[in-house]
């Protein structure tokens, strides 16, 4: 890893655990800074603002376990009904974990200050970007009817959220499902997804 790189990561480990145990406002950039080492020129000269390094410390875990489980089912060959049940139950395992609410629901918090909803938006969107790729070469190869692949991942994450994520983070629910009832609710939504997306017969 080269140097800016590890730094950057060193202020996003400090970020991330200062925001969750003391929360947005608690946390300075000063005390950040006076963790990790340097001034708070270096920090700025990695994140624009203390508002885009919330965001972005947030976000790290969520970005790196999607664009790893689309780049591997992509390059696994696997049919395209069995690769999105597997994304779908993995992302419904990695998205209900404790710790991935408890990060959702402080994102939430705080989507009013600052700008913080519309950079965390901006940066859905991109993570979105991976999944529509992939969806998009289902639809190339004809598994998909053709359509708006952007728009068909935004409901592909619409359907695999609603039965399990929504519950969790409105508190709703408060025990983290098990591993059959997340397969049992992938198979759902996914089965749902593939109704409104099956390829037109002529």
């Amino acid at each position: 890893m080269k140097k800016r790189d590890a730094k950057r990561q060193a202020i996003l480990d400090t970020a991330y655990r200062l925001f969750r145990t003391q929360g947005f406002d608690a946390t300075s950039i000063s005390e950040i800074t006076a963790l990790v080492g340097g001034s708070k020129a270096t920090i700025y000269s990695h994140f624009t603002s203390k508002e885009e390094l919330f965001v972005e410390c947030m976000t790290a875990a969520l970005e790196d376990y999607i664009t790893g489980a689309v780049a591997q089912l992509d390059a696994s060959g696997t049919d395209p009904e069995a690769a999105l049940r597997e994304f779908g139950a993995n992302i419904l395992n990695f998205g209900s974990s404790p710790d991935m609410v408890a990060v959702r629901r402080l994102i939430i918090a705080e989507a009013g200050r600052s700008g913080i909803g519309k950079l965390f938006f901006t940066k859905i969107v991109a993570l979105r970007t991976h999944v529509a790729e992939l969806l998009s070469k289902f639809m190339d190869s004809g598994a998909l009817r053709p359509d708006d692949a952007d728009f068909a991942a935004s409901q592909l994450r619409a359907l695999l959220e609603a039965e399990i994520l929504e519950p969790l983070l409105l508190n709703v629910r408060e025990n983290s499902p098990g591993q059959q009832e997340i397969e049992l609710a992938a198979d759902r939504a996914v089965s749902a997804f593939l109704r409104a997306y099956a390829p037109t017969v002529r």
